[in-house]
Order: structure tokens, then C-alpha cells, then sequence
């Protein structure tokens, strides 16, 4: 995905500059339509190219549930615990359940 952006944003670059350059120099529509119609259409397959690839959705952030994970990373530290082992073990459970290894 990454290289057909890239690709895509040197067609946009080059299209515009192309129909710029082809309207100053002699004012030729045909090419001027050429570069708007590549520049047009590589638009059109960034747009399909990300609508069907999967992309991982954003996790929905919750105040209250992040509240009552540091009150018991709290509670734990009262207790005696190491705060940064217990915040490793919240972070190594997230990341167990994210799949990420």
C-alpha cells in the first residue's frame, strides 16, 4: 500500500505540474485533459486501493476503565508491589490481547 501511494503522489505531482506547464505553453487542452485525467484517475485508484484493503480500527478509549486501572495499579502499589512491574503487566495484557507480539 505504502508504494502505491507513493506512486499515486508522483502522478499527482507530475499531473499537476504537467497540466500547469501544458496551459502556459501554447495552451493545448488536449494535454492539459491528458495530464487532468491521469492525475483525475490516479485519485480514483487511491481511493478504491484504500477502501478495500483492511485497516486496523482504533481502540475506543474508555476514561472510566483507564480510572479504575490506575486506582488498582494504585491499590497494588499500596499493597507493596512495584509500580512499574505492575504497569509492564498491564501493558504485556494489552498487548496479549492485541495480538501483538
Amino acid at each position: 500500500m505504502k508504494s502505491l501511494r507513493l506512486l499515486c503522489a508522483i502522478i499527482f505531482v507530475g499531473g499537476i505540474a504537467g497540466m500547469i506547464v501544458s496551459s502556459i505553453a501554447g495552451n493545448n487542452e488536449g494535454w492539459v485533459l491528458t495530464f487532468g485525467g491521469t492525475t483525475a484517475l490516479a485519485a480514483v485508484v487511491l481511493l478504491a486501493a484504500t477502501a478495500v484493503t483492511r485497516t486496523q480500527r482504533v481502540d475506543v478509549f474508555s476514561d472510566a476503565l483507564a480510572e479504575r486501572i490506575e486506582a488498582r495499579i494504585a491499590e497494588l502499589v499500596a499493597q507493596g508491589a512495584d509500580e512499574e512491574t505492575a504497569r509492564q503487566l498491564v501493558k504485556d495484557t494489552i498487548s496479549l490481547v492485541r495480538g501483538v507480539q
